[in-house]
């Protein structure tokens, strides 16, 4: 066997199925050797970031490996953005690259470049393969970093000679030692009955609920914890379904626009039960001001987000279901009648609003009835912006995996590519893109990949004709003066969804929503593009404004 049927074999006993990616000069063996093969699906995505994007939204929605591959120099390069965003929210992703032959290394040769060197802070791992006989030892120990412990991307940097070259000996390792590397240290549960002791004192106890939790999928385990406590819980964006949404103990995300009651809750909270989180800047505000009576209890999988931004009173480094079930033992039943009834009535007198007047379309109303006709039980992807946080507050999720969206890099173009590896990865599950128009021109071209595929998702732009986040910030802070967000009403989104052969649809009025979305429901052999075209004067409410506290949110216009 050469280098790149090795590579597929080992790839193989790992558990991989597809991969995404771009042909090249560099990567034309590991392609020869893809088109050999059947036990490997090879997606041609129509750009690298593309490619990147769906091995994290596969990654997201299916807790397994994903998989991206470009060719040496630019094709590596064009994988950063996508590397860096699973680097930020830790997504098992394992990035492919090509290489120039290792004689021509360092020499300038063309489509050359050193992607060992430029994704070294954004990887957990990376290896550039220099002998043939290193390869199955390498997949294994990237495979294995990949997702034990915090998951994160890894990269394989193959050179063309090393694909090429022949082994007739060859063995996949069934262990191997990486030197400091050791994620399955003995968990450290050694403050649990301080913890513990902290709940049972606790008036005004919170859990504030990350994407850790979901990596975990301790959802059975968090809404036993809340309900033993009697204790609200908050979600984070990247927490988004680890506690579900309806549950009465919910009170929604936190933060620059979370509600208004988890950001008084937080305020007021006595404890703060840290699951999985980060203390995120868009979370806490001034951090110096966030939270300021409360004590903390922080579990995370990372030890090094114990005391990073905020220090607890007690961490525990173990992921958040062991953590979970092993509290439950010692944690007696609570009740927080006052505290509860508090957090009902700012619930009750600062709900989320929007105003319905003129008929114009509000993205608000368009993800309420999107939630409604599928029953809340699509996976739903989204970009970055303010329709990104308008899927936060009003799509209710019910499980982990289901809400994918670049959280930590804030990635524009991200949402239509993960729907695409979400549906690849879960094809029974109905898959939404909730995407604005800056966003969706950003990586519109995986059209063709969905459409050449038979990959069917569905994709809500909300289109306000400008970076409307941008927007938002510039009427509110800079005196509305608008500059670099004018994106006019170009292109005719419906007559692209054509050309791509799959189905578009233009929504102006709030009557025309609910046909729309239901048809798009129906619509199960092709994507479908609905262009909803929304005021582009609707502002995202509540808003803490970055740096600032709970007491500087703005909760509507006036």
């Amino acid at each position: 066997m050469n280098g790149a049927e090795i590579l597929l074999d080992c790839l193989k006993r790992e558990g991989v199925e597809v991969i995404f990616g771009i042909s090249g000069g560099a990567v034309l063996p590991i392609y020869d050797a893809l088109n050999t093969q059947d036990h490997i699906w090879s997606i041609l995505t129509r750009h690298e970031q593309g490619a990147a994007h769906m091995a994290e939204g596969y990654a997201k929605a299916t807790g397994r490996i994903g998989v991206c591959l470009g060719t040496s120099g630019p094709g590596a390069t064009n994988l950063v953005t996508g590397i860096c965003d699973a680097m930020m929210d830790s997504v098992p992703i394992l990035a492919l690259t090509g290489q120039v032959p290792t004689p021509m290394i360092g020499k300038d040769a063309f489509q050359e470049c050193d992607i060992f060197g430029i994704t070294l802070p954004i990887v957990k791992h990376s290896r550039l393969v220099k002998n043939v006989r290193d390869l199955p030892g390498f997949v294994k120990e990237l495979m294995y970093v990949c997702r034990t412990g915090r998951p994160g991307p890894v990269l394989l940097d193959v050179p063309r000679d090393v694909a090429q070259a022949t082994c007739n000996d060859w063995e996949y390792p069934e262990t191997f030692n990486l030197r400091g590397y050791n994620p399955c240290f003995p968990v450290d549960l050694s403050g649990l009955a301080a913890a513990a002791r902290l709940m049972a004192e606790a008036e005004r106890p919170l859990l504030y609920v990350g994407g850790g939790a979901c990596h975990a999928e301790a959802t059975e385990e968090l809404v036993a914890l809340a309900e033993r406590l009697d204790a609200p819980c908050t979600t984070t964006l990247m927490g988004k379904g680890a506690f579900p949404d309806g549950h009465p103990l919910s009170v929604g995300a936190p933060g620059m626009h979370g509600t208004a009651y988890a950001n008084w809750a937080m305020h007021q909270s006595d404890l703060l039960i840290a699951l999985g989180v980060r203390f995120d800047d868009r979370v806490t505000g001034k951090l110096s001001e966030f939270a300021p009576n409360a004590k903390v209890i922080h579990v995370d999988i990372d030890p090094a987000e114990l005391g990073k931004n905020r220090r607890p009173d007690v961490g525990l480094v173990c992921d958040v279901k062991t953590a979970v079930r092993e509290l439950l033992k010692l944690v007696e039943p609570k009740c927080h009648k006052d505290w509860n009834a508090l957090i009902a009535q700012w619930k009750r007198e600062q709900p989320l609003r929007y105003s319905q007047a003129n008929g114009h379309v509000r993205a608000q109303h368009a993800l309420q009835v999107i939630a409604e006709v599928t029953g809340g039980d699509a996976i739903v992807t989204t970009d970055v912006g303010q329709h990104q946080m308008w899927a936060m507050q009003y799509y209710p999720c019910s499980r982990p995996r289901q809400f994918i969206t670049s959280g930590g890099l804030g990635t524009m173009g991200f949402g239509f590519p993960a729907a695409i590896g979400a549906k690849v990865g879960c094809p029974d599950a109905e898959v939404w893109c909730i995407s604005g128009d800056g966003s969706f021109q950003m990586n519109l071209q995986e059209l063709a990949t969905s459409m050449y595929y038979g990959i069917p998702v569905k994709i809500a732009i909300m289109n306000n004709a400008s970076l409307g986040m941008v927007r938002q910030w510039q009427k509110m802070f800079y005196g509305k003066r608008y500059g670099g967000i004018d994106l006019a009403e170009c292109p005719n989104f419906v007559k692209l969804a054509e050309a791509y052969g799959a189905v578009g649809i233009k929504v102006e009025q709030a009557g025309e929503v609910e046909g729309a979305v239901k048809l798009a429901h129906e619509t199960n052999d092709r994507t479908v593009v609905i262009d909803f075209r929304c005021d582009p004067e609707e502002d995202v409410y509540p808003m803490i404004p970055s740096g600032t506290t709970v007491h500087d949110m703005r909760l509507q216009p006036d």
